[in-house]
């Protein structure tokens, strides 16, 4: 699947992102940090594999595509980990899964427009 058949929901996953962000501030069932996990997991699968993309720049080695090299390797990582044992791991997880999803999308909307 690519994104012509799955086109990249700007308005959607910034509004995943900001509820998963507010998660914190209360103590949501599980299965609403659940949900948001596998909403946030979803959105990263279609974000990541097109960062990837735009991020290639065959032989440059530079510093800055080691780094972002990096940064995108743990976050796919981070999508395998499940939510741990207990709320505040759920929390952690949800929280980080948020943050990584707001970093690709902010690199892939700054790489469209670009």
């Amino acid at each position: 699947m690519n994104s012509e058949d799955c086109p990249i929901d700007r308005e959607t996953i910034s509004e995943t992102i900001q509820r998963a962000l507010r998660v914190g501030s209360g103590r949501p069932a599980p299965d609403v940090l659940t949900e948001l996990e596998e909403g946030l997991r979803g959105h990263i699968a279609l974000l990541l594999p097109e960062v990837r993309k735009q991020a290639r720049h065959p032989g440059t080695g530079s510093i800055e595509e080691h780094r972002l090299k990096a940064r995108l390797d743990a976050i796919e990582r981070h999508t395998h980990q499940g939510l741990g044992q207990g709320a505040l791991a759920a929390h952690v997880q949800v929280h980080q899964l948020a943050r990584d999803c707001q970093y690709l999308l902010a690199r892939h909307t700054a790489e469209a427009r670009g």
